[in-house]
Order: structure tokens, then sequence, then C-alpha cells
């Protein structure tokens, strides 16, 4: 059967069993569960069959990653499992979940915490909440709030999950960045584009080498019909069907300039006036 363990408010109990409690604890902090599984197996405990590309990034250790997946493509799910998997086999984890607001970050959470549930022989729960789950080896899985000034408090992050990445705010983005700083943990952007502009952007483009780029269209995930995305694109306009479903950064609909315009306006060619 799964660890459905609660809250425990350790100091009722009495002394012998408070004692023998915490010794229990202390043991199983500094332990892994006895079969240590790969990512690609974990899921598959978990009754996900990975698409191609999402046993590659299960597999995969890079410490940098962008996913610029369609919607319903399976990002969220991948990730989860990722989220799982480092809290589980990472003894004293810190696994943190953010997106624009609270509400969006508890979804990812509410996955994760839906996969722990169909598992057995894993490290048990201390301590739940709608926001937070302890593991008895001291692993943490944490929502973040969507606010730069409500996050500073969190560091020596092992692995940090940006999801709906386009919509995030710059700010809130360099904010969190320096809790890999001393961990060297993962950070994962996960996100349809919203528009050429913003970190999400800028980091697809633009970021180099040290990240690892996985772009996933409609048509490539076997689990949405072509005729359904036919119809789609008839239903919604190419704007937002490029943007939701093929994961391309359009323009903005009251852009006056296109931003291939802006970028030919400037020259390195030109001497600056002052």
């Amino acid at each position: 059967m799964p660890f459905a363990a609660k809250q425990i408010d350790w100091r009722k109990m009495p002394q012998e069993i408070r004692e023998a409690f915490l010794a229990s604890l202390q043991q199983r902090a500094t332990s892994v569960p006895d079969e240590r599984l790969t990512a690609v197996e974990l899921a598959q405990r978990c009754g996900v069959e990975p698409d191609a590309w999402q046993k590659d990034l299960l597999l995969s250790a890079d410490k940098q990653i962008i996913l610029n997946c369609s919607r319903q493509s399976g990002k969220s799910t991948v990730t989860a499992l990722l989220a799982l998997h480092t809290a589980l086999f990472t003894p004293s984890a810190l696994v943190l979940v953010l997106a624009p607001s609270q509400r969006q970050s508890m979804e990812t959470f509410r996955k994760i915490h839906d996969f722990y549930n169909l598992l057995a022989g894993v490290p048990a729960l201390t301590q739940e909440s709608s926001l937070k789950l302890e593991l008895a080896n001291g692993s943490r899985v944490q929502v973040l709030p969507g606010k730069e000034s409500n996050i500073r408090g969190f560091s020596g992050a092992s692995l940090l999950i940006c999801d709906e990445a386009a919509r995030i705010e710059d700010a809130l983005y360099m904010a969190i960045r320096p809790m890999l700083s001393v961990s060297r943990g993962r950070i994962i952007l996960l996100s349809t584009p919203f528009g050429g502009r913003g970190f999400f952007h800028s980091e697809w483009t633009e970021g180099g080498s040290d990240w690892k780029r996985v772009r996933v269209s409609a048509s490539e995930c076997p689990r949405i019909d072509p005729e359904w995305l036919k119809k789609e694109r008839e239903r919604i306009g190419s704007w937002w069907f490029d943007q939701e479903y093929d994961c391309k950064f359009v323009d903005s609909v009251d852009q006056v300039f296109s931003s291939e315009d802006i970028v030919r306006a400037f020259s390195s060619e030109v001497e600056p006036l002052w």
C-alpha cells in the first residue's frame, strides 16, 4: 500500500515513543529505498509509458533544460516525474516549484503528489500540506509564491521548476537563479511560447550551449488527433495556434512593429551621436 501519512506532531507523543520515532526518522533520512529506480522505471511504476522525447529527458543529466512544448504534450507530467525521482533518490533534496501564480504551481505539485501516492516502498511522508511535502529521507518539495519579494528565503535547490515560464516576470527569474549558485542544482523551464520577449524566449534563442532544448509540437504528440488539430487551427486562428500548438514565438497581436523589423533597425556600422 502507498504511504499516505499526514503531518505528525511528535511533541505530543510519550517520551519513549518520541525518542524511538525521532531515531527512526534519523536513520531513514540518511538512506534511500532498497531498490533504486531510474526515472524511466519510476514513470512506468506510476503507470506512465514515456514518449521517446520524455524518455530521453528522464535519462538526461543536463543541468539546464528548456521545454518548448505544445499544450497537452506531456511536459508537466515528465517534469513532475523528474521532481519526484529527485526527491525520492537524493536524500535531503530541495525541489522548488514556481509558476506565474501559486494556483498554477499547485497543479504541478499535485501531479508530484499523485504520483507519489501510487508508489510503495518509498520514504514516508513526515509533513504534508497543499504547498509542501517532506519525506523521511530529508527531501522537500515546496511550492513557491509567484512574487519576487516572497521567495528570497530559499536556497540550495536541487531542482528548480519554472512552469508556464514564458509568463513569469523577468525580475522573478533573476531572483530565483541564485538559488542554484552553491548547490549547482538543475533548472527546468517549461512553457508554450508567449511572444518573442522575456527570459524564456532569450534563453531559448540566445542562452548558449549550456541549455538542453526540447521542442515538441502538437503534431508530434501521439495522443493528439491530427484531424482535431486541423479544426482547431480554423477555430482559433493561426496566431494562437502557432503559439499554443506549434511552439512558435510569434509577435504580440497589439505589436506595432514586428520583432524582425525591430532587429533589422539596429546596426553596428552606425557611429553613436554622443
